[in-house]
């Protein structure tokens, strides 16, 4: 009984040193309702920089999880970021590009179900500690968006 409680130990502890994120790096994913994204659906994604994190540069990436049968090779983003202490929202829009007439998907994919991960910010200072709020809306045409299976952040140091 020891035996197979310290077996489960070291699996346990394997397995939960294999899923943790390093140090610098923030991701997460939202499923939209339905597989399909609202214009009214503004997933908000909140992560804190530490002081001694100002001195670092990051990559912002969008990532997107869609099915094949997603109708345009693009999608239209507004992200607004709100920096820790402001009440100014800094808003940019961003035309993701998720496919090409001669390759197809872009990003990975199995079966019907492709993710991509998109730089948007590329060695990005984040020179104020504290809680940035970054939201997301599409700003397509067709409303609500179809096929979109999730939508997420990834914010990682640039080494």
């Amino acid at each position: 009984m020891k035996n197979r409680f310290v077996s489960l130990l070291v699996v346990f502890s394997v397995f939960w040193t294999a899923c943790t994120r390093p140090d610098g790096m923030y991701e997460k994913d939202i499923a939209l309702p339905g597989q399909q994204w609202a214009s009214s659906f503004h997933p908000a994604f909140n992560f804190t920089i530490s002081e001694q994190d100002t001195a670092y540069r990051y990559n912002v990436y969008i990532v997107i999880r869609h099915t094949d049968a997603y109708n345009y090779n693009n999608i239209w983003i507004r992200g607004s970021i709100r920096q820790p202490g402001d009440s100014v929202v800094r808003t940019d829009r961003y035309d993701l590009l998720l496919a090409t007439n001669d390759k197809g998907w872009l990003g990975t994919g199995m079966e019907d179900v492709y993710e991509q991960r998109v730089l948007i910010q590329q060695s990005t200072k984040f020179s104020r500690p504290g809680e940035y709020a970054l939201t997301l809306e599409q700003v397509m045409r067709e409303d609500p968006l179809k096929h979109v299976l999730n939508i997420g952040v990834r914010v990682e140091r640039v080494p």
